[in-house]
């Protein structure tokens, strides 16, 4: 043993070692099943994890349960009530561009404002606030973690690195791709629909000369596509109709995996955290509660995430681990530069293909509440999947077990590398991204 580690520590992998195949499969297959937070198959779900930690040689002193409550109106009801008013101030932006354009310029600033204090609001979901209280359903859920402590440094000095995956699983209107694309179609949309307005705003207050007919082309165009996103978003409706095998049984086979090979090969300078967050399809809420319960012994540049949502897409061109490296529009924000210098060595020396993408919109993970706090954290994704989640047609067949055992490969040689530079990484409670 002391061999092969010293050979994983080095990055020269031993691939017919430690991880199995049918095992990462057999976990999806055990998971697959509608599993909606709040419902009797969620709690199925919170059963059957604790018995596979068991199974994997973790005791009940080991196996941290969270039961926790939650509004689902941040999830659900919100969303829509933000389309209703997106798509009313659309049209009233529309009827008084023809009437009065400073009062086209007043209901931009109060459209601007409202959504201002929406997404203010939207910061801490897990405290339901009057609206959820009020207006939301109250949903109970739990999560299930374990703690492997750091060997050679105390538990409160020591770095922590959060490797998790969500429990839940959820069915919508829309699969994911397709609502991806109507949350893009409303961002672009409205983009461009700004800009026509101050071109028309150049031409009305300046002496400037552009065509009328080509900015009231472009208004009308783009009012109408933002109006029937809207439209379509307010049917976004949530069900729990998915088995959800990609989303998210692929990753807890990976944290499940991941566990019963550390559980042996403890870090001698992290403690390891194990976790199944509940709730992730409806708010984050289960990965938001577990931060909120551990911020005081979590310190900023001690901290490293990797979050397994997604993993893998049988029988697509694009099948292999990704994960998220920029997010926005304009800028692009970068995500965690430095594990994605860690990913990127990790996957060279194990022989495995990872690639980093962009993504404008449409992503809410479990790694969420983690950015919010200023820890470094990475979603390991395949958008590839993004064609399957969020539906019935989410089941086994469309997940291959050899793209997880490449992302358990990948996070296993991240996990010794940041262990070996917990020098250079936490001795100054800062992060530093030119590393060799």
């Amino acid at each position: 043993m002391i061999v092969l580690l010293k050979k994983l520590k080095t990055g020269n992998s031993i691939k017919d070692l430690s991880f199995k195949v049918d095992r990462l499969f057999n976990y999806v297959k055990s998971f697959s099943f509608p599993r909606l937070a709040g419902t009797s198959g969620e709690i199925k779900a919170v059963k059957l994890t604790e018995k596979t930690f068991k199974n994997i040689g973790f005791n009940e002193q080991q196996i941290q349960k969270k039961t926790f409550k939650f509004s689902d109106f941040y999830s659900t009801t919100l969303i829509k009530l933000i389309m209703v008013i997106n798509l009313t101030f659309s049209l009233f932006i529309l009827m008084f561009t023809y009437i009065n354009l400073l009062f086209t310029i007043i209901i931009c600033v109060i459209m601007i404002i409202v959504f201002f204090l929406i997404i203010k609001g939207l910061q801490h979901p897990e405290h339901p606030g009057f609206w959820g209280e009020y207006y939301g359903k109250t949903i109970s859920a739990t999560n299930v973690v374990i703690k492997l402590p750091a060997k050679n440094l105390p538990a409160d000095t020591a770095g922590n690195i959060i490797i998790s995956a969500h429990l839940d699983s959820k069915s919508q209107s829309f699969k994911t791709y397709w609502r991806v694309f109507l949350y893009r179609v409303w961002l672009y949309g409205g983009i461009f629909l700004g800009g026509f307005f101050i071109i028309l705003f150049i031409h009305a207050y300046t002496i400037i000369d552009i065509n009328l007919l080509v900015i009231g082309s472009g208004i009308w165009s783009f009012t109408i596509l933002i109006s029937i996103s809207n439209v379509f978003l307010m049917f976004l409706n949530t069900s729990n109709n998915s088995p959800g095998a990609l989303d998210n049984a692929s990753g807890m086979a990976v944290v499940f995996e991941l566990s019963e090979f550390f559980k042996e090969n403890t870090l001698d300078n992290f403690n390891i955290w194990f976790c199944q967050f509940s709730a992730e399809e409806l708010g984050t809420m289960g990965s938001r509660i577990f931060v909120n319960d551990h911020q005081d012994e979590f310190i900023k540049g001690r901290v490293f995430q990797i979050n397994l949502d997604m993993i893998s897409c049988a029988h697509e061109q694009k099948n292999q681990v990704e994960y998220l490296k920029s997010y926005g529009v304009l800028p692009r924000k970068k995500i965690a530069p430095l594990l994605s210098k860690y990913l990127d060595k990790a996957a060279m020396e194990e022989n495995v293909k990872i690639k980093g993408f962009h993504l404008s919109t449409g992503a809410h993970t479990d790694s969420v509440p983690f950015h919010l706090r200023g820890y470094d954290s990475v979603d390991i994704v395949t958008r590839a999947g993004g064609k399957y989640t969020h539906n019935k047609v989410d089941t086994p067949e469309k997940v291959d077990p050899q793209v997880l055992l490449d992302a358990c490969l990948i996070i296993r040689n991240v996990i010794f590398s940041l262990d070996k530079d917990y020098e250079l990484l936490c001795k100054n409670q800062e992060l530093f991204c030119d590393i060799s």
